[in-house]
């Protein structure tokens, strides 16, 4: 189960409101920088939250092949978290991670990113995966 999970928090979005606000447009942008790099969409799910009828963010993820990506938007606030685990048990996916990751980032034009890189899965390979 060796892999990559990045993780950020990002203030202060200056892209396009509608994508803090709009599940459809949100969905369009995750499934894309998934498939460049790389990485494989196999099912994803989205919704949109309203307030008084009005749009008033979204939250959604996308189930890869690879793990998952999943993003939760406050346009009240103009702020993202995103979350992608890449798992490395075939090949080291960590690459393709990456570069859907910056690509997601660069598209939310955050001024104030806290970002987190965790590897997961330090034990040796081998047994089962329950509680001892």
């Amino acid at each position: 189960m060796h892999g990559l999970h990045l993780i950020a928090e990002a203030h202060d979005c200056r892209c396009d409101a509608r994508l803090l606000t709009d599940a459809a447009l949100l969905r369009e942008l995750c499934l894309a920088v998934c498939a460049t790099p790389g990485l494989t969409p196999v099912g994803q799910l989205f919704h949109q939250f309203e307030n008084a009828g009005a749009p008033a963010g979204a939250t959604g993820a996308v189930i890869l092949a690879e793990s998952h990506l999943a993003v939760h938007t406050w346009p009240e606030l103009q702020a993202v978290t995103l979350d992608l685990y890449v798992c490395n048990f075939s090949q080291d996916n960590s690459a393709a991670a990456r570069a859907a990751f910056d690509r997601l980032l660069d598209a939310f034009a955050a001024a104030d990113v806290t970002r987190r890189e965790v590897l997961r899965g330090g034990r040796e390979q081998g047994g089962g995966g329950g509680a001892d």
